[in-house]
Parts: C-alpha cells; structure tokens; sequence
C-alpha cells in the first residue's frame, strides 16, 4: 500500500470526528440494536465513575474487570471496579440468569442517576459494556465525558459471528492478534477461527513433533511480498515464526474475557506440505518435496491413510484440543487433490475394501475417521463444504464456501452449518474495481454494501432446517497480505458491515442507516488504532 493511503486515511478521520462534534443526538451504535429507546438527560461519566458488579457475581466481576481494562486501552479511562450493592452515580453490572434476553442477550438502561446492564451470563454482560462504550462521543474531553439516556434490550440474530484469520500463509505477532481481538469485541464477534496451517507454514507448537515447527513454520522466500533479505550477506534469510503452546493460551485466555472463542484450523487431509516437509513419511508417495513451498495454490501433497498417519494427527489434535477449550476443532478439507493417492497401493486397496473406485471415498474414510477421534475427545469437526458426504458424524459442522449449495444440502442433511460464501464474505478480495488504487489482492470484487445485503439463511430452508444455520463469519486469508496493516485494511470496515448481517434482526437492517452510523463509528476504529478503508461515495 503506498505510505500517501494513510495520510488520505487520517485527513478522513478527522472529517469524521468533526462529524461527530456536530451530530451526537442520535447514538451510532454498530451492530444496530434491536431494540432502543432514547430518553430525557444524561449520565455524566467520569474518572470517579465505578464499574460495580453488583452482589460480587464472579461473571459480572470478570465481565467488569474486562471493560475496564477495554476503557482504559481505548479512552485513557482508568475506572475502578468493585463488587457489592448497586448505586447511583455508577456503572452497574448485574447477572440474572432469569434474563429473558438469551445467552448473550443483554438490557441497557442509562439514566441521569445510573447505569444498569444486566444480562444472563458474563458475555452479555460485556456486550452490553460494549455498547455503553459506543455511546461516549469521542470528540467529548474525558473530564466531561456524558451518555445519553436511553433503554436498549438486545440480543444476537445469530450465534457464530466470526472471522477467520489467516496465520499459515504470513506469520502475525502475537501483539497484533491481541489488538484484532480487541476490534473483534467492540463489534460483538464471539468466534475466532485461527487458520494456522497450511501448505505454506505450520505455526503451532506441538511439543510430540518438534520439526512441525523448527522446519515446518519457515520457508525462503516469503511468497507475494517478497523476499526477507538479510542485510549483512544480501541473501534471502528464513522467513516465518510460530506460536509457542504458552503464547496460544494466552491468546485463547484474552479473547475468553472478550466472550471470544478460538477455533483453531489445522488443515487436513490437504494443504499438508508444510507438515510433509517436516515429516515425509506422512506423505502419501514415497519421495515427496522435503522444502516448505513458498508460492500460492493448490498443491498435490496429502497426508497418507496409513494408520501411522492417523496416529500423528490424533496426537496432534490431542495436544491442540489442551490448547483450545472450546467445542469445535476445524479440520480443513478443502481442495483436496487425489493423485497421490491414487499413486499408492495401500490406498487404492482401501479404496476396493470400500467396494469404491471412486477417490472421493477416500476422503470421506478419512474424514469420518478423524470426526470420529473428535467425538470420542468431546468435540466437534468443523470442514469446508468439501467434506459433506453421507456418514459425515452428525455432530459436524459445515461451512459453505463455494457459494450456498453446501450449506444448504448440510442443513437439510440435519448438519449445522456456518455460511461463509466467496461471494460476500471473502475478504482478500478487492474492495474497489479501481484495483490500481489498492492494496494487491487474490482477485474478485466485494464492496461494503454486497457485504452488508447479505442474507445468510438461504430461502431453499423451511424453518426447522434454518435452524442448522448457526451464523456467518469473514475471512481473511492473507497470501497477499503481508503486513498487519494491510490485514485491517482489507477487513476493515466490511466486518463492521457483517458484524451487523450477523447481530441485528433481519427487518432492521438498512444500508442507508448503517452507513450514516458507520461515518461516526469510524473514529472508533481509529481510536483502537485500527486501518480502514475510508468510505467513497
């Protein structure tokens, strides 16, 4: 991206806070509410302000400890927390699990006295905190900082709102993730599925098979953005990185006090060189490449049926599900190649032992075989639509990539399913047909308001099958997007618009609306020093 895109950036910014001085009437909260109702006053908030988590509820002291540390990352606000009684002139936190508004619903009440969120679980409690945060106008001093007196009860239209990262392909620090978790929760995401290998890198210690990382996570050179070159020799030197099991829990622990759940990807049973580089005895042929490929596309590596093979990956799933506590383990299985393993005779056996000549039944044998560990460890297999195919385990679920039919077929096959189409919901592609002006990307076209019209239950469901439709996610997958600031260029603002495809009701949304809302929030997004595209007309 040329250096001037930020100065053009920033000069946007500041239209935009300007904005915000001359129009705070009306609250921009994103993703839209679905319920609010303005009334008389304010709330004046300020450094004396507590964040109370009323009746010392161990989830409403966490959920407010949480956002007092988003206040103070944000907004320089340092508000105290405490636990006991409510009162007046505070924030109040209250858990009710009697709460009619749902798991991650929430009731927001701001009067000239007091504040009052509560909700069910520590998650709707955050959520409501999100959304009081949302309130404050940035362009207000912190020491005459007010909120308007409203009522909002709100709860999400769908249950997976998420984003798909993409770490194998260019490496993220740490700190960077920490901070796109941060933007995630101030939109009211919940998932985070990590995409962490792929034939280009391995970026997950597994401690049973150290070379996954020491060889699998490096390559030369680096792919779309270039070469790493080091400056005292002049030669290519080795690029990559990977997470330490240490970093993962952190990570896995920091999103958790966001209501954020991380689903790792380890990709199988293609998009396997990195691993098979590592170990080629995982391979399916005899003599695979031993070098982590550096160029993008579909490669021919895949992992072996031999029950050694198997018996790596279930250890290094049984080292990943200690790492992340949640229900679902995605397992990849898109674009799988079958060449080589029609190239085996141990698989063209089990192919006869499956009276099939067809090698897509090989696919389905290693799927059902590895579903089947994740059940039995308490998880759920997630895969792209790819592994959709009858003895799929019921608990699996699917997310439809190549447009909608295998969303669709899932659902009706009684499977849950995560709708996740190319065509509005990939995020590598271009945000503008004036490709010259912008960052370089994979190809296609998908500006903000194709993102925003999308509609992620397909009228092909009767009601009863809808109800497999757990939600919607972005995706981010990174192969020409080297450097974090593109990555938030690229994402930014479209998720904000999917944030709200995945939260408010159907019959609320409106693009005209949200893109006035969107002009004011985009301060926000400065504020927690996020990259974004600025709006064109």
């Amino acid at each position: 991206m040329r250096a001037g895109r930020f100065s053009s950036a920033l000069l946007s910014l500041l239209i935009v806070a300007s904005a915000c001085a001359v129009a705070q009437d009306e609250p921009a909260v994103i993703p839209n509410p679905a319920k609010i109702a303005r009334a008389a006053g304010e709330f004046a908030l300020g450094r004396a302000t507590t964040i109370v988590a009323v009746g010392g509820d161990a989830e409403a002291r966490g959920a407010a400890a949480t956002l007092a540390e988003f206040f103070r990352k944000t907004r320089g606000l340092r508000l105290a927390v405490a636990a006991g009684e409510a009162r007046d002139g505070e924030i109040n936190l209250r858990r009710d699990a009697s709460s009619a508004s749902g798991a991650e619903g929430y009731r927001l009440e701001v009067t000239p006295r007091r504040i009052e969120v509560t909700a069910a679980t520590r998650a709707g409690l955050f959520y409501g905190g999100i959304t009081l945060w949302q309130l404050i106008a940035f362009s207000q001093p912190r020491e005459a900082m007010t909120i308007p007196a409203l009522s909002i009860d709100d709860a999400p239209r769908f249950a997976w709102r998420g984003l798909l990262l993409d770490s194998a392909r260019h490496y993220q620090s740490p700190q960077f993730i920490l901070k796109f978790l941060d933007a995630m929760a101030a939109h009211k995401l919940n998932v985070l599925h990590w995409h962490l290998t792929d034939d280009q890198a391995w970026r997950l210690e597994i401690r049973k098979y150290p070379r996954l990382t020491s060889v699998g996570a490096w390559r030369v050179p680096a792919g779309a953005g270039g070469r790493d070159i080091d400056p005292a020799t002049g030669r290519p030197r080795l690029y990559g990185g990977y997470y330490s099991q240490e970093t993962v829990r952190g990570i896995v622990a920091y999103a958790a006090a966001r209501a954020i759940t991380v689903v790792p990807e380890i990709e199988m049973p293609g998009h396997a060189s990195a691993a098979i580089a590592a170990y080629p005895q995982l391979a399916a042929i005899a003599a695979p490449a031993t070098r982590v490929p550096a160029d993008w596309g579909i490669y021919d590596n895949v992992y072996s049926l031999e029950d050694s093979t198997f018996a790596f990956l279930e250890d290094v799933l049984a080292e990943t599900i200690a790492l992340f506590p949640g229900a679902y383990i995605h397992i990849g299985g898109d674009e799988v190649v079958k060449a080589q393993w029609l190239q085996s005779a141990r698989s063209r056996a089990l192919m006869r032992s499956l009276a099939s000549d067809d090698p897509e039944r090989l696919q389905t044998y290693f799927t059902q075989r590895i579903g089947r560990y994740l059940e039995s460890r308490g998880r759920r297999a997630v895969g792209w639509d790819e592994v959709l195919a009858p003895g799929l385990p019921r608990s699996a679920v699917v997310m439809s990539w190549r447009g909608i039919d295998g969303g669709v077929a899932a659902a009706q096959a009684g499977h849950d399913v995560v709708m996740t189409p190319t065509s509005n919901t990939y995020f590598d592609y271009y945000q503008s047909q004036d490709t010259a002006r912008e960052p370089l990307a994979i190809g296609g076209f998908l500006p903000l308001d194709t993102v925003y019209a999308y509609e992620p239950i397909p009228p092909a469901l009767d009601s009863l099958q809808a109800r497999h439709v757990l939600g919607t996610q972005g995706q981010i997958w990174t192969e020409y997007q080297r450097t974090p600031r593109n990555v938030e260029y690229m994402v930014f603002p479209r998720l904000v618009a999917l944030s709200e495809v995945a939260w408010t009701p159907r019959e609320q949304k409106d693009f005209a609306d949200f893109r006035g809302r969107l002009a004011k929030h985009l301060a926000r997004l400065a504020v927690i020093d996020v990259n974004y595209r600025r709006l064109t007309p």
